[in-house]
């Protein structure tokens, strides 16, 4: 008999195709979230879950499933899993690193060039109806090659953007709880330096660090007051990095020149701030969003899922512990 599977959201067929292969497959087959009761109900008799980040998946939601045996989770970042009570119920939990890197570091990449270069505000103009003629001044921006970029959280993803950094002749700046191995950081010309030297030397900050209770508003008030006027922020992580409504000051009053923004502090709910501002580029949290690259996360969160139901090792386990026992 096939173990039994709830896939919480709409994902690509392939991978849905995939999970159908080796298990029973209760599919909620909408772009909304299960409400908490549903996902509860229909948790309750199944063996696996593949889960997307806005599906809290906390103690009660597991206790609630006395049968699972993992949560594979479509994404990098897995701070939507209480992932110690997991552990203390057995259940492996599972992520999708390293198939998401490029894609997010080209999207990091675009936040950074469309804020510097002023791309959105130019759209608008033209569409506007306000390309006349043209000027010699206008929608001045700022210039991306040879400036200095930091970087806060190296590691894969911030090494990527790294990279392409390079080919702007950038200066590259890092800083990480733990810092790189010098065989990285030649590779990378990146210069390791503390968090306040960052900010007071870098033209374009990007962060990719995970949400902790350590990053929780790693960006503050006090960190956007030593970035430079001319400073351009960027987020591509989690939300709650960046206290948005400091941000939301700071981009007022000139403190930084501009910011790109994927993610929010209380997504989907964005600051009404930022919603006025011509100097942010807002995006509806889309970095992994090519089609090869979430048919590439949805597959291996479902191979991970059905790997442990078949008492096998998963790609890529976030509580490996669990596995020895």
């Amino acid at each position: 008999m096939k173990p039994a599977i709830l896939i919480s959201r709409t994902l690509p067929e392939d991978a849905v195709a995939l999970a159908k292969q080796g298990a029973t497959v209760d599919l909620h087959g909408d772009a909304n979230p299960l409400a908490r009761p549903e996902l509860i109900a229909r948790l309750k008799d199944k063996d696996g879950l593949v889960c997307l980040i806005t599906d809290r998946i906390d103690a009660e939601v597991l206790a609630s499933a006395p049968r699972l045996k993992v949560v594979a989770n479509v994404a990098v970042g897995y701070d939507n899993i209480d992932v110690a009570a997991a552990t203390a119920r057995g259940v492996v939990v599972t992520n999708t690193p390293e198939v998401l890197t490029e894609t997010t570091a080209d999207f990091a990449w675009t936040l950074l060039m469309a804020v510097a270069r002023r791309v959105v505000e130019a759209d608008q103009y033209v569409r506007a109806g306000k390309f006349t003629r043209w000027e010699f001044m206008l929608l001045i921006g700022g210039d991306i090659h040879d400036r200095t970029l930091g970087i806060l959280g190296l590691g894969r993803i911030g090494r990527a953007v790294a990279r392409r950094a390079r080919g702007f002749n950038m200066r590259i700046l890092y800083h990480d709880a733990v810092r790189a191995d010098a065989a990285v950081e030649r590779e990378l010309g990146a210069t390791f330096v503390d968090n306040a030297t960052l900010l007071r030397e870098s033209d374009f900050v990007t962060l990719h660090v995970p949400l902790l209770t350590e990053t929780r508003h790693l960006i503050d008030t006090a960190e956007l007051k030593l970035m430079k006027r001319t400073a351009y922020l960027v987020n591509a992580s989690r939300g709650p990095v960046v206290n948005e409504a400091a941000l939301v000051q700071a981009l007022r009053e000139g403190w930084i020149a501009g910011a790109g923004l994927d993610v929010y502090e209380e997504e989907p709910k964005v600051h009404p701030g930022l919603l006025s501002l011509p100097n942010v580029v807002l995006a509806p949290h889309i970095a992994s969003a090519s089609a090869e690259t979430r048919v590439n996360m949805s597959s291996l969160a479902v191979e991970n899922c059905l790997a442990v139901l078949a008492g096998k090792r998963p790609a890529t386990p976030v509580n490996p512990e669990v596995l020895k026992k």
